[in-house]
């Protein structure tokens, strides 16, 4: 998956990739004939003290190294422009797929795990890219370089690398088997760190009023102490594999020296290949130290890449149309027939032969019991998620079928939970018409039933909201839900339970400044008040997902048993009646 995930979106970056393997393969070279000449210097020019032999080839060394400083510069700008694309590319890709994931998707991952995935496994991948274009690109080539080199100096010495490299290899490889499956759960213990830091932070309020500071403390202790047991597992293993390098390289430096020694005793060798042969051990042992630290990353980097991809590879089971439908001949006139709702794995569905018809200038309501599939049912008209089965039409079109910008356009949604972006009360308001002038986001406030209570903030219009909007009551943020659909001058109105934190007389001056703006426009409603939905042209009661009436109140009243239990529970008899 890693090699997968990097082919795919370094491809673009050829030329800079093609550079910057110039440059590491330049400065790499340079790197390796340094040692020669100074085993030059030392045979020629010291030994023999030749002053004029020692400053040309000291010169030389210089130029050579400033050549080797310019081109390691260069592959590090390259190469960190290059991995930094590779990141910005890769999260542009996630968090597009997920903008594209109906709510069934979203629900599947989890919110704290796509904010991991999308930041944190992104990260891990973008560093190695980083460390492989600074470190890795070089390592191979300064291996093999060295060997050749220490080759060419003493044949019978090179015999300590025969024992070197194989040993280095083994055990970095048999530490690196081991490191995979605990990266892997590291990164699942880090969701469930975020999973829970982001219920404590956003349920602050209920925490605090239930007093149970002290049970999310342990929670978040236990998450915690399960993400630092995993950690410091991997950390272990790391911290072993360092040791292991510097003992074998420590003993590898004796035996160049020991046996070293009695070569040039011998008169077989020099004194300044000897230094040579030191420095390209040295440098070969180098590498395989970079190439052992890209190995400690590449095996969480491999588990963040398969996270990415499971994200990347899950197909929304909203599709857009192929050939959408542009334009409506109707306006407004909303339809569901025989529609049916099915969670997968479920054994039951959620709805069951729905149909229900919402034309302009009319108001429809949704009542029933709690769980009985009410907003699953208006999630199928803005295809939040689509019907498994039977057809939803906007307009005499299935609605998998109309382009999505018109679907959005057409049909407006407040939902149960209204949300609020960081920003200001105008950002927010605009969400849905950006080309919105004040006077529209005044009057929308002022149907809206919250125009007073904006203009007493610091600010009005600028005044900021937090994210979430958490800092205005829920009734405001219901209030300005609703303006904010109001902005955007759908031609349905679907109100999700959008009434339940306002109280009685604004939720009647609401409905009554909503019924004269929204008269020519279709309206769904629902509602667990009674009195919210009781005035509507037409009362659809749901059951289980399955619709057990329709009518007006009072057509209801007499003959559904199902609807009367639902008012008696809230009014009176003759308050009903």
């Amino acid at each position: 998956m890693l090699i997968r995930l990097l082919r795919t979106y370094l491809s673009p970056y050829r030329k800079p990739i093609a550079l910057l393997v110039l440059l590491q393969f330049l400065q790499t070279c340079a790197t390796l004939y340094l040692p020669t000449l100074n085993a030059d210097i030392i045979d020629s020019g010291v030994v023999n003290g030749d002053t004029g032999y020692i400053l040309s080839y000291g010169g030389l060394m210089i130029g050579i190294s400033l050549a080797q400083v310019v081109c390691n510069i260069g592959a590090v700008y390259y190469g960190a422009r290059t991995a930094s694309a590779l990141g910005r590319d890769i999260r542009a890709a996630v968090f597009d797929r997920v903008q594209s994931f109906s709510a069934r998707e979203v629900g599947q991952f989890g919110a704290p795990s796509l904010i991991t995935r999308t930041t944190n496994d992104v990260q891990q991948v973008q560093m190695l890219a980083l460390m492989t274009f600074t470190l890795m690109v070089s390592a191979p080539i300064m291996c093999v370089g060295g060997i050749v080199l220490a080759l060419g100096l003493d044949v019978p010495l090179s015999g300590v690398l025969v024992a070197v490299v194989p040993v280095l290899g083994i055990s970095v490889t048999l530490i690196v088997r081991r490191l995979r499956p605990l990266f892997r759960a590291m990164q699942v213990r880090l969701d469930t760190v975020n999973r829970v830091l982001r219920e404590q932070i956003t349920g602050n309020r209920v925490i605090r009023a239930f007093v149970r500071d002290e049970y999310e403390e342990q929670r978040f202790r236990k998450a915690n102490a399960d993400l630092t047991e995993m950690a410091l597992g991997s950390g272990n293993l790391l911290a072993l594999m360092f040791p292991i390098v510097m003992t074998v390289v420590n003993l590898s430096s004796i035996a160049v020296v020991w046996f070293g020694a009695h070569r040039i005793d011998s008169g077989g060798m020099q004194i300044g290949d000897l230094t040579a042969f030191l420095a390209y051990l040295m440098q070969i042992v180098m590498s395989v130290m970079m190439a052992t630290f890209m190995f400690m990353m590449v095996p969480r980097a491999e588990v963040c890449a398969e996270r990415v991809h499971e994200v990347l590879d899950t197909s929304s089971s909203v599709v857009p149309p192929v050939s959408p439908v542009t334009e409506l001949r109707r306006h407004g006139h909303l339809e569901i027939r025989a529609a049916g709702f099915r969670y997968p794995g479920a054994e039951e569905p959620v709805l069951k032969a729905i149909d229900l018809v919402a034309r302009p200038g009319e108001t429809t309501a949704v009542i029933g019991s709690t769980g009985s599939g009410k907003s699953t049912l208006l999630g199928l008209v803005p295809r939040l998620f689509d019907a498994t089965d039977g057809e939803v039409l906007v307009d005499g079109v299935e609605v998998s079928e109309v382009d999505p910008k018109l679907l959005a356009r057409t049909v407006g949604l407040v939902p149960q939970r209204p949300y609020l972006f960081a920003g200001t009360v105008a950002t927010n308001l605009r969400y849905g018409n950006p080309d919105a002038t004040d006077e529209e986001l005044w009057h929308a406030l002022k149907v809206a039933q919250a125009k007073d209570f904006v203009e007493r903030l610091e600010g009005g219009l600028n005044a900021p909201i937090a994210q979430g909007g958490t800092n205005v009551s829920g009734g405001q943020r219901q209030r300005l839900a609703i303006a904010r659909t109001l902005v955007q001058r759908p031609e349905i109105y679907l109100f999700d339970d959008s009434f339940s934190a306002l109280d009685y007389a604004t939720d009647a001056a609401l409905r009554a400044a909503l019924g004269r703006e929204t008269a020519e426009a279709t309206v769904v409603i629902v509602a667990q008040r009674v009195a919210t939905i009781r005035d509507a042209d037409r009362i659809v009661v749901l059951d289980e997902g399955r619709v057990v009436g329709t009518g007006t109140h009072r057509e209801l009243m007499a003959d559904n048993e199902t609807y009367r239990e639902i008012v008696l529970s809230q009014l009176t008899e003759a308050e009903a009646a």
